[in-house]
């Protein structure tokens, strides 16, 4: 008598998920992490964006002697913050944890993704107006819709990435 093994059939719960691939139409086309993707950098745009723009605003207002530089390195400087105590309060009140593990968690978000939005706003803005803040005029309008746009779209694909792939929502 001869003894013919059997393979037992495993589950689908047995089975280790196979990930898509990153360069596949599969990776990139998860609707839902699209969507949290998006609803996330919002939220760090808005942080980044008015403490980057007040600075920018004030310091060309009450301290126009400051290189260009030296005034949007300070400004990209207050829009990491704003965006860190934007994201501390929303985590405090959202989810009622204490301030310091909100303030831990605030600080584990993507720094990367952070800064590529504070470069493509201030590229941007220093592209299309030399720094110049004048509210009067409709150019420097379009132009902070431009770059506020610019860092938007920017972190948007490396922000799904971390979310799909590693599994770490920036906020």
């Amino acid at each position: 008598m001869r003894i013919v093994p059997v393979r037992l059939s495993t589950s689908c719960c047995h089975k280790k998920k196979e990930e898509p691939k990153f360069f596949s139409t599969e990776f990139w086309s998860d609707k839902v992490a699209w969507q949290r993707t998006r609803v996330n950098t919002l939220r760090c745009l808005i942080g980044c964006t008015s403490g980057d723009f007040s600075t920018m605003w004030y310091l060309q207002l009450y301290h126009p002697d400051l290189s260009p530089m030296t005034s949007m390195g300070l400004a990209m400087m207050a829009g990491l913050s704003t965006s860190l105590i934007l994201e501390t309060v929303l985590l405090r009140r959202s989810m009622k944890v204490p301030y310091p593990a909100a303030f831990k968690t605030a600080m584990g978000m993507s720094f990367a993704s952070m800064i590529a939005m504070e470069l493509a706003e201030n590229v941007v803005d220093w592209h299309l107006t030399g720094g110049q803040v004048l509210f009067q005029d409709p150019k420097f309008w379009m132009a902070a819709a431009a770059s506020t746009v610019a860092g938007y779209v920017v972190p948007l694909p490396y922000n799904y990435w971390r979310l799909k792939a590693l599994g770490k929502a920036c906020h």
